[in-house]
């Protein structure tokens, strides 16, 4: 564990990336601000308790993206793609194996992501990224992968833009990441990085149950 984390727990992070989106949000000019329908997707089940606080700041709906990494068989480790539920994949160009493994490793993937999607329907709020600012949130990039898959799926969904947000991800991923939407949102970018949960005073693994009431409690911010 990083000897001075840079947030407590995942609400501490979620309440100082709500500042700066917030902040970001700000620069725009009022005519664009009332012209912006935000709605903050979360990957789970990470994401969900950092995307809450933002959602609540912007009274706005809380969704999800979820999107599992494609491992090896023999390598539960080694992320060698992701995939949405919805069915985008994205395949790690350095990693690709020969094509009878992605055949087998995808559904794998695809299963997880639609079972978990189903566990967390029925907190979701029935809303569609086209038009909107689609704010894509997670609790901390590593390699990337999952966040990009999760960004490739809201970009078909053409939302009027696509902020990318997260509370420390790599340095050395920055210039990546910032190509999948328009704007991105890094609060931190240590090196070296060696994992998410380093920074991070509390970082316990989030149960299903947890992230379906991180999706529930919208209901006290929205009408």
């Amino acid at each position: 564990m990083f000897s001075n984390p840079f947030f407590d727990d995942r609400a501490d992070a979620g309440e100082k990336l709500a500042e700066a989106v917030v902040g970001e949000l700000g620069k725009l000019n009022l005519t664009a601000q009332e012209a912006v329908k935000p709605i903050v997707y979360a990957l789970p089940r990470g994401g969900l308790p950092v995307a809450v606080p933002i959602a609540r700041r912007l009274g706005c709906p809380l969704d999800v993206v979820v999107a599992k990494k494609i491992t090896r068989p023999d390598n539960l480790e080694l992320a060698i793609g992701a995939a949405t539920a919805d069915g985008h994949v994205l395949w790690e160009k350095q990693k690709l194996q020969n094509w009878r493994l992605q055949k087998s490793a995808l559904p794998v993937a695809q299963n997880n992501a639609q079972s978990l999607l189903a566990d967390l329907s029925p907190g979701r709020p029935n809303v569609s990224a086209a038009g909107a600012l689609a704010i894509l949130v997670d609790d901390g990039i590593a390699t990337g992968m999952t966040m990009a898959v999760a960004a490739k799926a809201l970009q078909s969904q053409q939302p009027a833009a696509l902020w990318i947000c997260a509370p420390v991800a790599p340095a050395d991923l920055m210039g990546f990441l910032a190509q999948m939407g328009d704007k991105l949102i890094v609060l931190e970018t240590p090196h070296p990085f060696y994992s998410v949960s380093r920074f991070y005073g509390q970082f316990p693994q989030v149960e299903t149950a947890e992230a379906l009431r991180c999706l529930q409690q919208q209901t006290e911010w929205r009408s």
